[in-house]
């Protein structure tokens, strides 16, 4: 690792033997990816809070390069929150480093949803997505047949990203490039 790992805790004290557990841990994530550059581990003991207590949390903060992987785990028991906290930081750090080797998984199928509003005259319009959230979307963005060819209803195929204001479907498409489905489709703009 380039720089040192920062250990914290706060209500709790760390044993050396733990210290060097921990330690032991961050080496094996550098297995799965040598560009570390910084740990951050912080572990927060039970709350005496009405005499209930709480639960165990560790959290790890690791600096990669052009990002940060933030692993935060809570468990009834300081073992079972540092390997939950770990197991994570790994999962992470295994699809930063595909990522960053080019090995990412890719659908081969775009997901579908349902076109929910247009605006004919502003040229954008809305869609629900495969897991009910609502995309943006702009005329721009539809392929052929285009967006006069979009009705209220259309199963449409969409690519999304990450807009200014929110998830936006960047390339929409009708689903079997045809308008099927929309026949009979209300001519109102809006889909209540």
């Amino acid at each position: 690792m380039q720089l040192p790992l920062e250990l914290s805790a706060r209500r709790a004290t760390l044993s050396p033997q733990f210290e060097a557990d921990l330690r032991g841990r961050v080496e094996k994530l550098e297995r799965h990816y040598r560009r570390i550059t910084s740990c951050r581990i912080h572990v927060e003991g039970p709350s005496n809070h009405h005499q209930e207590g709480g639960p165990w949390r560790v959290r790890l903060d690791i600096t990669v390069p052009g990002n940060e992987l933030v692993a935060d785990k809570e468990a009834t028991t300081l073992a079972t929150a540092t390997q939950d906290a770990f197991e994570a930081a790994e999962r992470q750090i295994e699809e930063f480093a595909r990522k960053r080797r080019g090995e990412v998984k890719t659908n081969l199928t775009p997901p579908e949803g349902t076109v929910l509003r247009i605006f004919p005259e502003e040229g954008f319009g809305f869609l629900a997505g495969e897991d009910g959230r609502e995309l943006y979307f702009h005329r721009n963005s539809v392929l052929d047949p285009g967006f006069d060819a979009l009705a209220v209803g259309a199963r449409v195929r969409y690519a999304e990203e990450q807009g200014f204001e929110g998830p936006q479907a960047s390339t929409v498409s009708l689903a079997g490039g045809t308008a099927a489905g929309t026949a009979g489709a209300p001519e109102a703009s809006e889909v209540s």
